[in-house]
């Protein structure tokens, strides 16, 4: 695990807004990391693909994808994100119910993707490489108020989107 940033305060993740908007914010997110080497764990909140430019099917109609099926799922093309709620577990036997950051820290969850009001995006990572990624990614990409999620400044006290 790699949470320090130069023996000074430990990183937890980044958070982020999206337009509130439908899109393809999933895909433009997670496209470039290994999801494919994970199981994920799905909490099916609200989340729709968009239909002839409407909301239609609910996104998730499962509680759990393997990673190649979920890499299918988000370039399937625009979709409108209320509720997100991504958990990726190594393997199936690991696959524990996680709400806060300290159950994250000792499962073996190595990432959480979280969106909230169809905006507000919050990612934890175990590898500092990728939160490092995914600043980079979301500065290009011209989100709006990202930030470095560290142990100062979480104010979180769940690790749900609902």
């Amino acid at each position: 695990m790699a949470y320090f940033k130069g023996g000074e305060r430990v990183v937890r993740g980044i958070s982020f807004e999206i337009p509130n908007t439908y899109g393809t914010f999933l895909h433009d997110i997670l496209h470039d990391l290994p999801l494919k080497e994970y199981i994920w764990k799905i909490d099916p909140v609200e989340s729709y693909v968009i239909e002839q430019g409407q909301l239609g099917t609910p996104l998730f109609q499962t509680t759990k994808l393997a990673g190649d099926e979920l890499y299918d799922l988000v370039l399937q093309g625009d979709q409108y994100l209320i509720f997100v709620d991504l958990k990726a577990f190594p393997n199936e036997d690991t696959m524990i119910d996680i709400t806060t950051f300290e159950e994250f820290l000792l499962s073996e969850c190595q990432f959480v993707l979280l969106v909230v009001d169809s905006s507000f995006v919050r990612i934890y990572a175990k590898e500092l490489d990728i939160i490092n990624h995914l600043y980079r990614k979301t500065m290009d990409s011209g989100y709006k108020n990202i930030a470095i999620i560290t142990e100062d400044n979480d104010k979180s006290t769940s690790l749900t989107a609902f």
